[in-house]
């Protein structure tokens, strides 16, 4: 290994040590250093040995983070995960970090939140605004009519 795959390896250790990082990120942040092709996949390899780079464990991260504090639903998360190049396997795993139980809870949860803000006398208006609500959190159809339905 050379001089200079050795510091790449070095700064992209710290840079997934700070946070989980995807193998994309660690190769888009290569790639502004300078490090291309094989070099970029050999400093990614010795990052997974090394146990600094992992895309299940990242993915199971960010599915908890983003449920629990940003109240995100699993489509929401899902596309997320997608766009940071998380597939598959991982992406499952990730799904599976969100307990159905607390998953209808915390919807119905943002939705009491969502309507005490809104000031419409209107009924059906107040439900709309509910259902896209819902729908921009990332939450499915079906379930944000159940959760409403049971209101």
């Amino acid at each position: 290994m050379t001089d200079l795959l050795k510091d790449a390896l070095r700064k992209a250790a710290m840079f997934c040590a700070y946070q989980e990082r995807t193998q994309q990120e660690v190769r888009e942040r290569l790639k502004d250093w300078g490090v291309l092709g094989d070099d970029a996949e050999e400093v990614i390899a010795e990052l997974i040995q090394q146990n600094y780079l992992n895309e299940e464990r990242f993915a199971k991260s960010f599915a908890g983070g983003k449920f629990r504090v940003k109240g995100w639903g699993r489509r929401k998360i899902k596309q997320h995960l997608q766009q940071r190049g998380i597939s598959g396997y991982n992406l499952d795993q990730a799904m599976k970090e969100i307990a159905p139980d607390d998953y209808q809870a915390t919807l119905q949860e943002l939705l009491t939140k969502k309507r005490q803000s809104l000031r419409d006398e209107n009924p059906l208006v107040i439900k709309q605004k509910l259902v896209r609500y819902a729908l921009s959190k990332g939450y499915e159809t079906d379930l944000i009519f159940t959760v409403l339905g049971n209101e």
